[in-house]
């Protein structure tokens, strides 16, 4: 049996070291980073997810807000809105949580915010700097699961790694970042060929596809590193017990809200695998970490802080 590889100590310690920059800023410059999130429309998850982020900006010190549009705000509205947060000197960090509803261009609509700001790492400038393995915000996700590596002293150099999933926001830049690393990365997706015969054969295999619970046991070669980026929500009481037994807490979790949460891949993989990311309590901890990181830094790359 392999080991799960968590997130909770790495998350910690990343934000404590937030904490203790950001007190000393307070304390010498009279100024904290801030952020600024902006939901439009009102998908339940992304105002979970706002919400969590902005309390993570109060535990540490940041000033936050959130900024909140109806799903039909006209594109021209917004992109004002960005600007005049461009120019707001107070905002070091503008984040918009995606997914946006139908009519907006994500792409377009990330564009609009200077990149100086970008802390999601996705804005076309920031996605060019990593491709050239040059300083500038890393997206948030794929660079937890890279500090997640390294703290656990996991070598990525010389490796094979299997990424599954190609979206702009986790397999794309994970997959630049592992290569900077010097890791040998194949990218999967729906159209790759005998899928898990490809995955198989890695020795760090990444999962970000979206689908609950897809990747099983014949997808891993034993001792490989596995890492679920997944989040889904299963409601269906007899898969939840097909995948986790007669685990207490997941099925408490059901009976209270109604779902319990999944990964993308099969929790008994870790019987075979050398380690794999529990989900929830693995790479979804330091996503919210390495954005009050990504923001600290900011704020100092704008005052030419060291």
């Amino acid at each position: 049996m392999g080991t799960w590889l968590e997130g909770k100590i790495l998350a910690e310690k990343v934000k404590a070291e937030v904490g203790v920059e950001v007190a000393f800023l307070k304390k010498t410059k009279d100024a904290v980073p801030g952020l600024v999130g902006i939901l439009v429309g009102d998908n339940p998850s992304s105002q979970v997810y706002l919400r969590s982020k902005e309390k993570a900006c109060q535990n540490l010190g940041l000033w936050s807000q959130i900024l909140t549009f109806p799903a039909g705000v006209p594109g021209s509205d917004l992109r004002a809105r960005i600007e005049e947060l461009n120019e707001n000197d107070r905002v070091d960090g503008i984040l918009v949580q995606l997914p946006l509803p139908p009519g907006l261009n994500p792409h377009e609509v990330i564009s609009w915010i200077r990149p100086d700001k970008d802390v999601d790492g996705i804005h076309p400038y920031s996605l060019g700097l990593l491709l050239e393995n040059e300083l500038g915000p890393r997206t948030c996700t794929p660079q937890g699961v890279i500090e997640l590596l390294k703290f656990n002293q996991i070598t990525i150099a010389g490796k094979d790694v299997v990424v599954i999933g190609r979206s702009l926001i986790v397999g794309k830049p994970l997959a630049a970042m592992l290569t900077n690393e010097n890791g040998t990365v194949t990218v999967c997706h729906s159209k790759t060929k005998d899928l898990p015969r490809v995955a198989a054969r890695a020795d760090i295999l990444v999962v970000a596809m979206g689908k609950a619970a897809f990747v099983g046991p014949e997808f891993v070669q034993p001792g490989a590193v596995v890492v679920d980026v997944g989040i889904n929500s299963v409601s269906d009481r007899a898969r939840v017990e097909e995948l986790f037994g007669q685990d207490p807490k997941r099925l408490k979790d059901l009976r209270e809200k109604g779902y319990t949460l999944v990964g993308d891949v099969d929790p008994r993989v870790i019987d075979k695998a050398g380690y794999l990311t529990p989900v929830p309590g693995g790479v979804g901890l330091l996503t919210i970490a390495m954005l009050m990181k990504n923001t600290l830094e900011a704020f100092k790359r704008r005052r030419r802080l060291s």
